[in-house]
């Protein structure tokens, strides 16, 4: 069946773009960040999903992280500056509405098939755009966090949408408020995710499937994702913006000061509730 080009077909900054006859690779390529989710990031994928979405040529997508780590979640890093700069607290409402909410809605609106294939760690944000794709695949290596609670926040990117869809309250109540790993194996027996290949036969196998998409009915796959998201997410405009909004408060709580400070002093951190 072949597989996809080695060469991109475009680069960006964090972003690469790899093209072969009517399928699309597109890699998170921060590796020594673990692809963590930054401004620039933002810039480069919101670009690249507009490019492949409008082009009639790519009927299927791929998204997948170089490195070891698929997307580590926000750049706490940058946050933190950023935070800094603005006399201690984080606007992540206006940084929800202004890049992951048009990321997001990207993915699932776009009128093909989108898989991640997760090649490494998905936690937080980098975990709620991996399960913002049609079908999702990993690594048995690989494992899956909604981290947020670690530092203060709550769910966001669609993450409180998509995990429930998948596995139900009972599930998505235990990872949001846990906070704990689910392993690629142990997510596809919940129904997080499709399938966890042995690493060895994994970049194969994710390339074999986006070939396999990109040369079946596009129309066809587009319908059925039309039907999906009204069944599923016909009110995720509705939903993105309660999401933005609570973690918009919590962007400015000592809960969160704290967690990240935990997080980049690598300590256990101590909330207070405030």
């Amino acid at each position: 069946m072949g597989t996809v080009s080695e060469e991109p077909a475009r680069r960006y900054e964090t972003v690469e773009l790899y093209r072969t006859g009517a399928a699309a690779k597109i890699v998170l390529n921060r590796p020594e960040r673990m692809n963590a989710w930054s401004n620039a990031l933002s810039a480069d994928l919101l670009d690249v999903l507009r490019d492949v979405a409008s082009d009639d040529a790519v009927r299927a997508v791929m998204l997948t992280g170089a490195g070891r780590a698929f997307c580590s979640g926000a750049d706490l890093k940058e946050g933190a500056q950023d935070a800094a700069a603005n006399d201690g607290g984080l606007d992540t409402e206006a940084a929800l509405t202004r890049w992951y909410h048009p990321i997001v809605r990207a993915i699932r609106e776009m009128p093909k098939p989108v898989i991640s294939a997760v090649n490494g760690p998905a936690a937080g944000a980098g975990l709620s755009l991996a399960l913002a794709a049609d079908l999702v695949v990993a690594k048995e290596s690989a494992y899956f966090l909604l981290a947020f609670v670690n530092i203060g926040l709550v769910p966001d990117g669609g993450g409180s949408l998509f995990v429930p869809a998948r596995v139900g309250f009972a599930r998505a109540a235990e990872m949001a408020m846990l906070g704990e790993p689910v392993a690629a194996p142990r997510a596809v027996d919940i129904g997080l995710i499709n399938a966890a290949w042995p690493d060895a036969e994994f970049e194969k196998n994710a390339e074999a499937l986006l070939l396999r998409l990109s040369n079946g009915p596009t129309r066809s796959y587009a319908g059925t994702k039309r039907e999906l998201n009204h069944w599923a997410y016909s009110r995720m405009a509705e939903h993105l913006a309660l999401e933005a909004s609570i973690q918009g408060g919590l962007g400015r709580s000592k809960d969160f000061a704290e967690g990240v400070a935990a997080f980049l002093e690598k300590r256990p951190a101590h909330f207070t509730g405030e």
